[in-house]
């Protein structure tokens, strides 16, 4: 899980009807699931115990220990009343590559003054998507292109009349807007797109045929520090495996530091900040810099295979209708020791909570009898690694993309007492954000806004892996003010979990935990749902979205579904 400064990371996905707009209707006229039935806090807690337990060894996916984790979220969900859901199955399997660099030759610019030198690790990083024992990029024309967006919704495309096949893009990080105080711009403002987060970038140019993608690391707009590029980009790199062995896509991606791109630009007799002014403009285009880049590094490369838990609760008159609902089983397995030599990463919290939030989720619906639409529980693999298995399943759906209709990713609740609001991370991007404001009110909640909606946090969990392939998705959290100590007290505990259990062999189970919070949490998960499931909405995307113009196609080309 990637931490966020709330209590309680939870996102609703909704489908969109392709072909419809029209907002969910009040809760009068929706099924009223209050009554049915209550998700078992005892059940819950059982799951979350024992797969925080030391002889599950931190639940690292992909090792001797899986099997026996698998195993027993599978008796679980038999016991909640599930099916199988992959066909007969329990198991997806999820075949991932590991590529680690090494040998990694300096970065060199040529076609200036004099040539241009930058290291790896302090001044450049790089690795490769592609399966392949080496990587070199030789002699490759650079091209600055903005902050490589393509948004057709948005009249914008930083690539507009130039051929980048062979070439190198340097890139600005975030979006246009990220300087704004609001979130007013084309681009939100200050709350970060997609078109600002790095993945994107990466396969925008892939999708542009460059030969290679380098994005300019600034610590204001990237939201972290050189530190956290280093570390994260100097260690083996986790993918999901692809027939073609990940060869459609650029043949290496980078990060350079500020004064590297500064350097660069100055021997092409340009300015760093005088482009970066042009680029926010509307009608920006790209400039060829007149220089050649070449690096290179060797390519260890592993696969292996882990596994999606997957079923499902059968629906009656519109089966072929889904919602899913899902958590990640996998953590950290043995990690750094702590200062009493416990190496164990439990993941109690991050993530035994969800696995065990969605099992009583399954278990609730089961007793409370069948919806309309087929309900689907999957546990996913690999968010530690890159979000692999949430991407796999989204890569390969058993149940179509468009007929999916929205569904409940539960990822590490906090325990502590109950809040009086809760948030929606990623701002107002789909009419769900109407139902889920009228349950908030049925319920007795109030909204509260996105703490730092300039990291982009929406597109850093599993949701998002449907999300960029246009199933409209959006995150839920316990918000920071509660009942008992107010917004003060709510913080400082969501602090707490940061610094002193957050990735640490200190996230454990603990007897005395307060099940208040995720009691309420629960609560309003089932409600949600089961609304999704008994219900008829297929909520859209709104109009600016950057992914609506996905969503709209996919539901075209269906006759079934949305």
């Amino acid at each position: 899980m990637l931490y966020r400064p709330l209590a309680a990371i939870v996102f609703f996905s909704l489908a969109l009807a392709g072909c419809t707009t029209t907002a969910p209707p009040a809760p009068a006229s929706i099924p009223d699931a209050r009554a049915a039935v209550a998700p078992s806090i005892p059940l819950m807690q059982e799951v979350t115990k024992r797969l925080s337990a030391d002889d599950f060894e931190g639940r690292a996916p992909s090792t001797a220990i899986e099997p026996k984790v698998l195993d027993y979220i599978v008796a679980e969900f038999k016991k909640a009343g599930l099916q199988p859901g992959n066909h007969g199955e329990w198991l997806q399997e999820v075949p991932t590559v590991e590529i680690t660099g090494s040998n990694y030759t300096p970065l060199t610019v040529s076609g200036g003054a004099k040539p241009l030198s930058f290291a790896f690790g302090d001044q450049y990083v790089a690795t490769s998507y592609r399966v392949t024992p080496v990587t070199k990029i030789q002699e490759s024309p650079l091209v600055f292109v903005g902050y490589g967006i393509n948004a057709p919704e948005l009249g914008w495309n930083d690539y507009a009349g130039v051929d980048m096949k062979g070439k190198t893009a340097v890139i600005l990080v975030n979006d246009p807007d990220y300087a704004m105080e609001t979130q007013d711009g084309l681009f939100k403002g200050r709350r970060m797109t997609y078109y600002g987060r790095w993945t994107y970038k990466f396969e925008e140019a892939a999708r542009q045929g460059a030969a290679a993608a380098i994005i300019v690391h600034d610590t204001f707009p990237a939201a972290y520090g050189w530190n956290v590029v280093n570390s994260s980009w100097t260690g083996a790199q986790y993918y999901v495996q692809t027939p073609n062995d990940g060869m459609d896509q650029t043949m290496a991606n980078g990060w350079v530091q500020k004064p590297v791109a500064e350097a660069i630009l100055g021997a092409a007799g340009k300015n760093l900040a005088a482009l970066t002014a042009a680029a926010q403009q509307k009608g920006f285009k790209a400039v060829p810099l007149g220089l050649n880049v070449s690096f290179g590094f060797d390519n260890a490369v592993r696969k292996a295979t882990s596994h999606n838990v997957i079923g499902i609760l059968p629906g009656t008159t519109r089966k072929d209708e889904y919602v899913l609902y899902s958590a990640h089983w996998d953590h950290l397995g043995r990690c750094t020791p702590d200062s009493t030599g416990d190496d164990i990463c439990n993941g109690a919290v991050d993530n035994a909570t969800g696995v065990g939030a969605i099992t009583a989720l399954a278990d609730a619906n089961h007793r409370a009898g069948p919806t309309p639409r087929s309900q689907v529980f999957i546990a996913l693999t690999l968010e530690e690694s890159g979000l692999l298995g949430s991407e796999f399943y989204a890569q390969n759906p058993v149940y179509p993309l468009s007929q999916t209709v929205g569904g409940v990713n539960v990822d590490a609740l906090q325990p502590g007492g109950k809040t009086r609001d809760y948030s929606m991370t990623g701002g107002d991007k789909s009419e769900f954000n109407d139902l889920f404001r009228q349950v908030l009110a049925e319920q007795g909640y109030v909204e509260a806004a996105e703490e730092s909606p300039e990291k982009g946090s929406y597109y850093r969990s599993d949701h998002f892996s449907m999300a960029k392939r246009g199933v409209p998705m959006f995150d839920l959290g316990r918000g920071s003010d509660l009942v008992n100590g107010g917004v003060e007290a709510g913080r400082a505990a969501a602090d707490d979990y940061t610094v002193n259990r957050y990735h640490q062999p200190s996230d454990e189970w603990s007897d005395t935990w307060d099940w208040t919070g995720m009691t309420a949490d629960l609560a309003l998960y089932y409600r949600l749902g089961r609304l999704l499931a008994t219900g008829t909405t297929w909520p859209n995307w709104r109009a600016t979205d950057e992914f609506r113009a996905i969503r709209d196609k996919d539901c075209a080309a269906s006759p079934a579904g949305c």
